[in-house]
């Protein structure tokens, strides 16, 4: 059974950090581009950045410069630091797997980061 579970969430007020994780299991981790993706109150689920297989990376303009995405295949994880972080960050946030070989695709539940003074 795969899983992907979000951890790290919270309150935070504008200009602090957070550091999300997700752990990864039932999926040959190494095998997958991993992504972050957010989704704020009423509006669509957005990339925020992806890490392929390999360790190259690429962020939303949004996020540039504050938000860095990596990852640890030994222990199939993904971490999303976060950074200098504004009120417009406020939303939940998403892991997602997806296999570099077929159209396999996985979503973690979500955290929630509320980012307010």
């Amino acid at each position: 059974q795969v899983q992907l579970v979000e951890s790290g969430g919270g309150l935070v007020q504008p200009g602090g950090s957070l550091r999300l994780a997700c752990a990864a299991s039932g999926i040959i981790f190494s095998a997958y581009n991993m992504g972050w993706y957010y989704q704020a109150p009423g509006k669509q689920r957005e990339l925020v950045a992806l890490i392929s297989s390999v360790g190259s990376t690429n962020y939303a303009d949004s996020v540039k410069g504050r938000f860095t995405i990596s990852r640890d295949n030994a222990k199939k994880m993904v971490y999303l630091q976060m950074d200098s972080l504004k009120h417009e960050d406020t939303a939940v946030y998403y892991c997602n797997a997806a296999s570099r070989y077929s159209d396999r695709n996985f979503w973690g539940k979500g955290t929630l980061v509320t980012v307010s003074s």
